[in-house]
């Protein structure tokens, strides 16, 4: 999945990213919209991190969630 997908099913996807950044609030998540570099920026400011660390806890994220839909789709096959 790429970002712009994120961005298309973004209410859909909020609740997965609330799961896994707790921190983040829901007026969080609307102002976000989708929107990769303030997803980073709102983890960077709620959890500390680095600007890098952000990007790549957001990278981890979709590439988790990409290899948790092939393995349930390779299941039901």
């Amino acid at each position: 999945m790429n970002w712009d997908e994120v961005q298309g099913k973004w209410k859909q996807m909020k609740g997965s990213i609330k799961e896994h950044w707790g921190k983040l609030t829901d007026r969080d998540l609307d102002t976000i919209a989708g929107k990769r570099d303030q997803l980073a920026g709102k983890i960077q400011e709620r959890y500390g991190l680095s600007r890098e660390d952000a990007h790549r806890e957001t990278d981890d994220w979709i590439r988790t969630r990409d290899e948790k839909a092939a393995a349930q789709r390779h299941r039901a096959a």
